[in-house]
């Protein structure tokens, strides 16, 4: 009889143990865990608040608040249990503007013109609910043991202030909220007078995450240096708004959005207070804009300057995990790899994840789990020892990347390729430069798009140079560069250079790597100064160097390195009358391009005498 009461009591006390056993994050082999006592939808927690910032930007004479919304384990509140967030902020949440080409710059005109007139200027349809902001992050990271934390950006959804579109406030407004949740800023349960709402249920450690927009808000708040932000993960950030709607003097639209520039965006994205819009137009958009964008030149300036993020990294502590694709062709590789190069230049803990796809495209769930385990919840994963890049191979797995000690690959070398003439067929493009001094010409027509400039065997529209056939892979990691002499019969032109692999069989492959190496744009008259454009007459010859978009490729055996240089680009640049004629003389023309191997690995992917 005892050793059955016995028997009992140790049962008794056994399940009242595991009933009041606390819930906590589990993890193993360096990665959070789903814990199931987290994993029930309906036990979570969601409510709304108004955070208080240190900005009015929309000038009435009160301080914006940020509307933010969390959602978090019912063990916040139950057990007294304190979570790390994963924090993501966006403009886009309540709604952005709808319609057609009548939204965007017309682009066809003269360079150094104003367009013939102005685009439309929408009214975003405001659509915003309470509590839930967006539902973006809280499947994925909740069931792991964190808290998950959204916010509208400033002058979007019933966040107060107006968008600036990378000013100043859009990088105070995610530090405000971090700072809420480190009891440093105020929160309230409405957007004017209300309640004071604590993040009493948070260990005060943030990471950020995000795509495109979404990803640059991240590298915003890290930028403040704000106490608490721990760790980012940006995928496709736009780091420079110049280097998105401008490239090397050039006035050059994001791809697939012909004649978009930083005013286009905002009308996007302005879905904040009706009460508000006019005036929030008249002083950002139309004035403050309207001053500093200047479509006239495309010059770098001050206004485009405050708009780098690059610029502003020196108080920036957070641990920094970077996604993009190298065939991002809206927002492009360079805004990640500046950044990256930054960071570790900084000494700041780094890693780099590169895809062969083009926009988004986050990294392996794996990484991201380790990345924010080790600085989120302090566990001692040993990730800031694992490769600092990772790169999808051609026709891999994006979830299964190569690793590589580090971006661009450390046994890359610059290798210097010339031009021999060919027009309007085919050059020669070998590792010693031409005795003869030779000139080709091309008359700019932006009614052909690149591709078919590309596939063409003769045209007076482009300048295409070859590598002959190779014979073995040849494996590019790196940013390549161009150097081009130049002149034209007009004051002004487009210049557009492009690295093909030839046979162009677009349409007829599926593997978006398999034609387009890189490419990239500039004005010929800012060939010394971003800043400032110098006169050039017609006629006169000019050395425009700049770079390509970084790349990591393998171009495959049996497959041709082509360089191709022409004017006007139908699918980014403006459209000025065809007809200009551009001149490059090839004595002052070469492009650099980082072989892993360097020239060694190069000759020998070429058949014998091809260095020719």
């Amino acid at each position: 009889m005892k050793h059955t009461l016995s028997l009992l009591l140790l049962f008794v006390v056994t399940t009242l143990s595991a009933q009041t056993k606390k819930a906590q994050p589990i993890f193993k082999d360096g990665e959070a865990q789903t814990v199931p006592a987290f994993a029930n939808a309906e036990d979570w927690i969601r409510h709304d608040l108004f955070v208080e910032t240190t900005f009015d930007t929309d000038g009435d004479g009160k301080m914006d608040r940020m509307h933010v919304d969390v959602t978090r384990p019912k063990q916040t509140e139950t057990e007294g249990l304190k979570l790390p967030v994963v924090y993501a902020s966006s403009p886009y949440y309540s709604g952005v503007a709808s319609g057609g080409n009548e939204l965007f710059w017309d682009v066809k005109h003269e360079l150094g013109e104003a367009a013939p007139a102005d685009h439309v200027h929408p009214e975003v349809t405001h659509r915003s609910q309470r509590p839930i902001i967006s539902n973006s992050e809280v499947k994925k990271w909740v069931p792991l043991g964190y808290i998950v934390v959204h916010s509208c950006s400033p002058g979007t959804g019933l966040s107060q202030g107006s968008p600036t579109v990378g000013g100043e406030n859009e990088s105070l407004a995610p530090k405000a909220v971090i700072d809420w949740l480190n009891g440093r800023a105020k929160g309230y349960t409405e957007a004017t007078g209300g309640e004071e709402v604590k993040a009493y249920w948070t260990t005060g450690k943030v990471g950020m995450t995000g795509t495109s927009y979404n990803g640059t808000l991240p590298l915003a708040a890290a930028t403040t240096g704000v106490e608490g932000l721990e760790a980012i993960i940006p995928i496709a950030p736009n780091t420079s708004y110049y280097h998105y709607y401008r490239s090397n003097g050039l006035v050059r639209s994001p791809g697939g959005y012909l004649g978009e520039d930083l005013d286009v965006l905002y009308d996007f994205i302005h879905s904040g207070a009706e009460d508000k819009r006019a005036r929030n137009n008249r002083v950002v958009r139309d004035t403050e804009m309207k001053n500093g964008i200047d479509r006239i030149t495309g010059d770098y300036n001050d206004f485009w300057a405050s708009r780098d993020y690059l610029n502003h990294m020196g108080p920036m502590k957070a641990a920094l995990l970077m996604s993009h694709g190298f065939n991002d062709w809206n927002v492009m590789p360079e805004h990640s790899y500046r950044i990256y190069a930054k960071a570790k230049e900084m000494g700041l803990s780094t890693q780099v994840y590169y895809h062969q796809n083009g926009h988004g495209g986050p990294p392996p769930m794996k990484m991201m789990n380790r990345w924010f385990t080790r600085y989120l919840h302090g566990v001692e994963n040993d990730v800031e020892n694992d490769a600092e890049a990772w790169i999808v191979r051609e026709r891999d797995d994006p979830q299964k990347p190569t690793a590589y000690d580090d971006y661009p690959n450390p046994k890359a070398e610059d290798v210097t390729l010339y031009p021999t003439a060919g027009a309007p067929g085919h050059g020669r493009l070998g590792l010693f430069q031409t005795r003869t001094r030779k000139q080709e010409t091309i008359t700019d027509n932006y009614s052909f798009k690149a591709a078919a400039l590309a596939d063409a065997e003769f045209t007076e529209h482009r300048l295409m140079y070859v590598l002959p056939t190779l014979k073995e892979d040849l494996h590019l990691s790196g940013t390549p560069q161009v150097s081009v002499r130049m002149s034209a019969n007009k004051a002004r032109a487009n210049l557009s250079v492009y690295l093909v692999s030839l046979p162009w069989e677009e349409g007829r492959r599926t593997v978006i790597t398999d034609n387009l190496i890189t490419r990239s744009w500039a004005d010929f008259r800012n060939h010394k100064d971003l800043r400032k454009e110098k006169d050039v007459k017609p006629g006169e010859f000019v050395n425009v160097s700049f770079d390509l978009m970084p790349d990591d490729q393998i171009i495959r055996a049996g497959q041709q390195i082509g360089l191709m240089i022409f004017a006007s680009d139908k699918e980014f640049t403006l459209w000025p009358q065809p007809g200009t004629q551009v001149t490059v003389d090839l004595s002052g023309t070469s492009i650099s391009l980082p072989v892993v191997g360097g020239r060694e690995a190069l000759e020998r992917a070429l058949p014998a005498g091809g260095d020719n």
